[in-house]
């Protein structure tokens, strides 16, 4: 007997950080959060697009201050409790990379290309992301509850520098989507090409990413100012320097998305193991019948 209960307090032993690591969470906008109808049509949207119990998520609610913080530096805007409507899903079972849903109903600007830009920057290639909104909004300050998703998810804080380089590179993109009249998706391929070539090269130095800007550009037959190729090249600059500090963070990433992706099957065994141990036991404290 006492075999066996040695062997079930080992078994609760393992399952337990598998439990405890669940990868999944939920942030909601304060003004959401606020309005009952809101949050229940954000929350049916969620729920349409994962098979996964809403409840077992970790969820927070984004505020206006929080928002500010890192982005109010870099947009120039104030945002207020009643404009923080936008809300993100974030799931670290998914390990095929990154899968981002964007309700196009609306989130009226950003699109999924343009979030895993931003994303990359923070050092996030990996995960099930879905982002939207009960009411249209252009959706670059729902990067703030993504971002702290991930954060609650993986139980480790993204470096500051790194979240605003990443808010810095997702209103730059709005912008010059904005300016030259291109389509996000073509303006989010430049910043991909862009950033790619720099990493390779290893480079920080504005005025060499702004050589690799120009060229970059011009073969997409994208015309851009002198100016919008400098706002360009110091985004990515930026980003470039962060990386330095998100080594812990993607780490931790990698380890929780590794652990949470790969559970399923554990737990499966796990408790196929404690329900045979459970009836044995049963069977010899109370007898077959």
């Amino acid at each position: 007997m006492k075999k066996w209960i040695v062997m079930l307090l080992i078994l609760f032993t393992i399952a337990a950080p598998i439990y405890g690591a669940s990868g999944f969470a939920i942030t909601y906008g304060e003004a959401t959060n606020a309005n009952s109808q809101w949050k229940n049509s954000v929350t049916n949207y969620f729920q349409s697009q994962t098979d996964k119990d809403l409840k077992e998520a970790t969820i927070k609610i984004i505020t206006a201050s929080e928002v500010n913080t890192v982005a109010q530096s870099i947009t120039g805007l104030t945002y207020t409790p009643d404009k923080i409507v936008s809300c993100a899903l974030v799931d670290l079972s998914y390990n095929q990379g990154i899968n981002i849903v964007v309700d196009k109903s609306k989130i009226t600007v950003v699109t999924p290309k343009m979030y895993a830009n931003a994303l990359k920057s923070t050092g996030i290639e990996n995960g099930y992301v879905v982002v939207t909104s009960p009411v249209p909004a252009s959706g670059e300050s729902a990067l703030t509850g993504v971002l702290k998703s991930y954060e609650m998810a993986v139980g480790e804080t993204i470096p500051e520098d790194a979240k605003k380089a990443a808010t810095e590179e997702l209103y730059l993109q709005t912008q010059v989507v904005n300016q030259t009249g291109q389509n996000p998706d073509t303006i989010a391929n430049l910043f991909e090409k862009v950033k790619n070539e720099v990493q390779n090269q290893n480079l920080q130095d504005p005025a060499q990413i702004k050589i690799i800007v120009v060229n970059i550009a011009a073969n997409m037959n994208i015309n851009l100012t002198d100016d919008q190729a400098q706002q360009i090249a110091d985004s990515i600059a930026n980003t470039q320097k962060a990386q330095g500090n998100l080594t812990e963070f993607k780490q931790k990433l990698q380890d929780v998305t590794q652990q949470v992706s790969g559970s399923q099957g554990i737990l499966d065994q796990i408790m196929g193991y404690l329900q045979w141990a459970f009836d044995y036991i049963s069977n010899l404290i109370f007898g077959g019948n």
